[in-house]
C-alpha cells in the first residue's frame, strides 16, 4: 500500500549525454517527463537537474527506479581505476592471451583491444590448487602481504583477484582478499569466486578485472546517491 502522502512514482535514465526522467503522479494521474545534460563530474548533480525541471521533489515520491550507462561508459572511456590483478603463479599473460578464437578469423588486420590492467599491474601469486580443490602448493601470505605493500605504493586503486580452480575451493582467493584489505584499506577488492562460480581461468580472470575496474566509480556514485536520497527524505 502507498503511503497516501507519497504519490509519485520517480524514473530516471542517466546516459552518457543525457539524463532522462519519467514521473507519474497518482494523484492527478498526471505523466511527468524532463532532460538535462548528464554531469560526469558528479551524476546525481544530473537527477538534481532533472528533478528540478519537471518541479518535483524526492519527500513526494514512493517509488525511485535508477538505470546508468557508467559502465559501459567508464570501459569505453577507460577511465576506470587504477587497478591491479593478482594471480597463480605462472598465469600471469593467460589474462592478454585470452582464447584463440576472435570476432573475424579471416582478418589480417585484427587487433585485440589493450588489456584494461596491463602487464606491469599484474602479479604472480605463490599458491597452487588442483581441479578438484584440493591444496597442491600453500599460499605463501608473506609474498601477498609484500605485494600489497607495493600496491598501495603505487596507489592503486582497485584489486582484482583470480586464483585457479577457485571455484571448488576459494580458501585462498578469499584469504588473499583479507591481507589486501588490512594493507590497503581504501582499495575496491574484488574475486573471481564472488562473481563467476565457473572453470576456465581467463573467462573469470577478465570478469573479475572488468569489475575491479569500474567498481570503485560505481559505488562512488551509488554512495552520493543514497546520500542524495536521504537528505532529501526519500524512504
Amino acid at each position: 500500500m502507498h503511503d497516501s502522502g507519497r504519490q509519485l512514482r520517480i524514473a530516471v535514465d542517466i546516459g552518457g549525454t543525457f539524463t532522462d526522467l519519467a514521473a507519474f503522479d497518482e494523484s492527478g494521474k498526471q505523466l511527468l517527463f524532463s532532460k538535462s545534460l548528464s554531469t560526469h563530474d558528479s551524476l546525481v548533480k544530473g537527477i538534481q537537474n532533472a528533478m528540478s525541471m519537471a518541479k518535483i521533489q524526492f519527500e513526494k515520491a514512493d517509488v525511485f527506479l535508477h538505470g546508468s550507462t557508467i559502465v559501459i561508459n567508464t570501459l569505453l572511456e577507460r577511465s576506470g581505476a587504477r587497478t591491479a590483478l593478482l594471480i597463480t603463479e605462472g598465469f600471469r599473460d593467460i589474462y592478454e592471451i585470452g582464447r584463440i578464437n576472435r570476432p573475424d578469423a579471416y582478418n589480417l588486420y585484427f587487433s585485440k583491444h589493450e588489456p584494461l590492467v596491463n602487464r606491469s599491474m599484474r602479479f604472480e601469486v605463490e599458491e597452487r590448487l588442483l581441479a578438484d580443490g584440493t591444496v597442491h602448493k600453500d599460499l605463501n601470505e608473506q609474498q601477498v602481504r609484500d605485494i600489497a605493500k607495493d600496491l598501495r605504493a603505487r596507489n592503486v586503486e582497485a584489486v582484482a583477484i583470480i586464483l585457479l580452480h577457485s571455484y571448488n575451493n576459494n580458501e585462498h582467493e578469499r584469504r588473499v582478499k583479507k591481507i589486501i584489505e588490512e594493507e590497503i584499506p581504501s582499495a575496491f577488492v574484488t574475486t573471481s569466486h564472488e562473481l563467476s562460480r565457473e572453470y576456465r581461468e581467463f573467462e573469470r580472470a577478465s570478469t573479475v578485472a572488468a569489475n575491479a575496474y569500474v567498481g570503485p566509480r560505481v559505488g562512488t556514485y551509488l554512495q552520493e546517491l543514497e546520500s542524495h536520497l536521504e537528505q532529501n527524505k526519500f524512504r
